[in-house]
């Protein structure tokens, strides 16, 4: 092992890993939860609008999908049986980093957005259209992000020991 390769470097490749899985997937289970109990509300006064309004629910779920995606690619790249480059770790960290705060931010909007304009659809019905669009570009920051890790994974694949 040299400088370049020590043996703690896989370390920030799984730190990478963990929290693009962590930071998504809690960023969805909020989004979840907050756009249920705006539909859970919904449900008491008007029950045929509970299928047309499970949208954010929907939506906060593909953000846990895109940290699955960025953890999986990330471990892919940790082979045991090759040298790992302390550079390949501090970049599949930042990738994880970069995905699963984006998920977590992308999770919270949704969420909020999702629990207000559900609650809104009950009185009035021109704002589903509005819920719509507003949650679709709450929805691409979860997806700017995991642009950015499968951006950095690839050159943290083209990082090698000497």
């Amino acid at each position: 092992m040299t400088d370049v390769c020590p043996a703690y470097a896989p370390f920030f490749g799984f730190a990478g890993v963990a929290s693009s899985m962590i930071f998504s997937t809690v960023g969805a289970a909020l989004g979840t939860s907050k756009a249920g109990i705006g539909i859970a509300g919904l449900g008491t006064f008007k029950p045929e609008l509970i299928m047309k309004s499970l949208i954010p629910v929907v939506m906060s779920g593909i953000i846990a999908v895109y940290g699955l995606v960025v953890s999986v690619l990330i471990a892919g790249g940790l082979d045991p049986s090759k040298d790992y480059p302390l550079f390949a770790g501090f970049i599949h960290l930042g990738a994880g980093l970069a995905c699963g705060f984006t998920g977590l931010a992308a999770g919270y909007a949704i969420g909020y957005v999702g629990d207000s304009c559900v609650r809104a659809y009950i009185y009035e019905s021109r704002v589903f259209v509005s819920m719509v669009l507003i949650l679709i570009f709450a929805e691409v920051l979860g997806l700017y992000g995991l642009i950015v890790a499968l951006i950095m994974n690839t050159k943290a694949t083209e990082a090698r020991c000497p």
